[in-house]
């Protein structure tokens, strides 16, 4: 049975730093978007990587008296080490230092310049080295220490004159306003759209797509002199990783690419500049650009430059894989800006993980291993109030699935444990363990609870890898029968179980140090 591509690509990191939790919340996202299509039964390619070129980084390493390729190194190394934290199932970690990414930006270059769309002049404007960004005069204001800023991210700017390449994005104003009408899902969420629809139709203006003033870039092909601009090296990383230009087959399996996952920041790159390229060198726009919020700390987007970073490794050590990952999609609706705490992660992990899924199962799985030796008993004639409730877990899938496929995975888990609820109170009002004198009828609760857990944790796998696969082992399920295309099935009678064990434990918020 032949599967169908799906390609799938967060952002690549900016090399610039330490990770901090804005860059796991992406991950984390991806990662369960890409587990979903792969469990509903897609061919993935899932993309990640570090952005390593730029302006920024050469400052950063001249500070600490280090080369540029040995700073990033550094700095790709730190973050392979949270996408293993986090369970990242990942198929390729991009590097554009990458020879063969240098290969795939400079034929894009060559393409967009037999295309007539690159031409040579010089650039007199505001320049934002943080953002890696220029900016127009009415998009920069001066700020409270009179120092001139980016006004939407409050990043100095300077004024820089230099000889440049220009790309003609003028020229793309019709037909990338045709693409948002034409494709009202290339962009989400809506309000992402909304924002970059009323930004082209103001206007666009030709970009500069090259530096003449520092050297840590792709050479400009003929012209050594000049790098490319960080964003169209950035960019084409998502052709590099599936084989351009060398893997026709790769290219033409994977592309165009169906999902890009994005922070809401540099959704006009991704939805203005990106596609501009793209047409220019004759390939097809991504299907989606999906920008998401962001997780605020004290208030504020996180930034260790700011003081509002948050370290995902300690949260990990201190909270555990599964709590953070179900914190991240369950807790803030997707596409929406939310607020991190110590006491919100503790309070739903608790409430829906340990008192909820794990609860349920650990009480029903001990009852099977004390009454029924540790095998799964036989259902027997189903009551109307057993029918009910495995009609609901039947019903989750259908619930689930257009939810993850929209990017809205907190709607997706609401719905799985919706029926997780039910579930505890119909094993709260049957009270199975009363029936010690009727094996029969306690086999049949039993059965039916256990069964709701199993179709729970086969659809808990996108967002709870870790506790998913323990839950799906407790319940004897082989490694070949958890994807969503085996929820039709039922547990088998007679299956024998291995000893039950708690899945979740309780959390407590941690004590601050005095």
């Amino acid at each position: 049975m032949t599967r169908t591509p799906y390609y799938l690509t967060t952002a690549i990191t900016y090399a610039n730093g330490a990770p901090h939790f804005g860059h796991a919340y992406e991950f984390i996202s991806a990662d369960a978007f890409a587990r979903f299509a792969r469990l509903d039964g897609k061919d993935v390619f899932f993309s990640v990587g570090m952005d390593e070129y730029g302006q920024k980084v050469q400052q950063s390493a001249e500070k600490e008296g280090i080369s540029p390729q040995e700073f990033v190194d550094r700095v790709a190394e730190r973050f392979l080490e949270l996408h293993a934290a986090l369970g990242s199932s990942y198929d390729r970690f991009i590097r554009t230092t990458e020879p063969g990414h240098t290969a795939s930006v400079q034929e894009l270059w060559r393409r967009m310049d037999a295309n007539g769309d690159i031409y040579q002049g010089s650039y007199t404007g505001w320049y934002s080295v943080r953002d890696e960004a220029f900016y127009g005069e009415e998009e920069t204001c001066v700020g409270e220490d009179g120092v001139r800023i980016a006004s939407a991210t409050g990043t100095p700017v300077a004024w820089t004159e230099e000889s440049t390449y220009f790309f003609r994005l003028s020229a793309y104003q019709d037909r990338l306003l045709a693409l948002y009408e034409e494709h009202p899902e290339f962009i989400g969420p809506d309000s992402r759209r909304n924002e970059i629809v009323r930004f082209v139709s103001q206007g666009l203006k030709d970009l500069s797509v090259s530096r003449s003033s520092f050297n840590w870039g792709v050479p400009v092909p003929g012209d050594p002199e000049h790098v490319m601009y960080v964003w169209v090296d950035a960019l084409t990383n998502y052709l590099t990783a599936i084989g351009f230009p060398g893997d026709e087959a790769g290219v033409a399996k994977f592309w165009p690419a169906d999902l890009q996952i994005i922070g809401k920041d540099i959704t006009r790159f991704h939805a203005v500049y990106w596609p501009a390229f793209l047409l220019s060198a004759g390939f097809a726009p991504p299907k989606r650009v999906f920008g998401h919020g962001f997780v605020l700390n004290k208030g504020h987007k996180m930034s260790k430059s700011a003081g509002t970073g948050l370290d995902p490794f300690w949260l990990i050590e201190t909270f555990g894989q599964d709590a953070v990952r179900f914190f991240a999609l369950r807790e803030i609706p997707y596409g929406q800006d939310g607020s991190y705490s110590d006491e919100a992660i503790v309070t739903r992990a608790n409430a829906e993980l340990s008192n909820g899924l794990g609860n349920l199962a650990q009480r029903c799985l001990t009852m099977i291993a004390k009454n029924f030796g540790g095998t799964v008993p036989d259902p027997g004639a189903l009551a109307a109030e057993d029918e009910a409730l495995l009609a609901q877990a039947d019903g989750m899938l259908a619930a689930y699935r257009p939810h993850f496929a929209a990017q809205r995975p907190d709607l997706a888990i609401a719905a799985v444990f919706d029926v997780v609820s039910l579930a505890n109170g119909y094993f709260t009002a049957q009270a199975p363990w009363t029936l010690k004198e009727d094996l029969g009828r306690m086999g049949t609760i039993l059965y039916t609870t256990a069964e709701v857990v199993r179709q729970a944790a086969i659809l808990l796998q996108p967002a709870m890898p870790q506790a998913s696969e323990k839950l799906l082992d407790l319940l004897g399920q082989s490694s070949g029968a958890r994807m969503f295309a085996d929820l039709p099935a039922r547990l088998a009678p007679g299956l024998a179980l291995p000893e039950p064990k708690a899945v979740f434990p309780r959390l407590a918020t941690p004590k601050e140090d005095v």
